[in-house]
């Protein structure tokens, strides 16, 4: 009798524990987080400019044109690791707008010095104001924007090669 009570016990906790691990391991790709922006119009925001003595306004620079923007910041380790995929797309006539991640205007100024600017327009976002309506989790974090201004998709986490792929196939597709 006393085996009869727990086995049903251990099935339920199995069912449980083997539902929780499908769903944490194996249904979710944590670099593929959700995000309520996807196919729609980019967040309006206006941020003083890195490299230009005009403010960035966020409504007279999509819309035009397929857009990467990519959130950095000097700090960030990932950041310096992508970087070489940010400069591909540039030169491959993909124009990129950095946005500056809570970092010191001087340091991001030496560090693109230094491992040089693919960025044509660099808004910062001091306090993290722009980051949070764009639903930034962490950075860097990476968005494509299509010529009308939408949202088409997002990366968490620094480029790799393979993600640079798949941007490029998708740039393809949205042109």
């Amino acid at each position: 009798m006393k085996k009869n009570l727990l086995i049903i016990p251990s099935i339920i906790f199995t069912f449980v524990l083997l539902t929780f691990f499908y769903l944490l391991v194996i249904e979710r790709n944590p670099s593929e987080l959700p995000s309520n922006l996807l196919n729609k119009d980019i967040p309006i925001f206006e941020a003083e400019n890195l490299i230009k003595n005009k403010k960035f306004i966020s409504t007279n620079e999509f819309g035009n044109e397929i857009i990467l923007v990519n959130f950095f910041a000097t700090w960030c380790k990932p950041c310096r690791d992508e970087h070489s995929y940010i400069k591909q797309f540039n030169n491959n006539g993909i124009r990129v707008i950095g946005i500056n991640y809570k970092d010191d205007p001087k340091k991001t100024i030496q560090w693109l010095e230094k491992l040089g600017n693919p960025y044509s327009d660099i808004p910062i976002d001091k306090h993290g104001r722009i980051a949070i309506d764009w639903g930034v989790y962490g950075i860097p974090e990476t968005f494509l924007v299509n010529s009308k201004g939408i949202i088409k998709f997002r990366h968490v986490g620094p480029m790799s090669k393979k993600v640079f792929k798949k941007i490029n196939l998708l740039i393809k597709e949205i042109k």
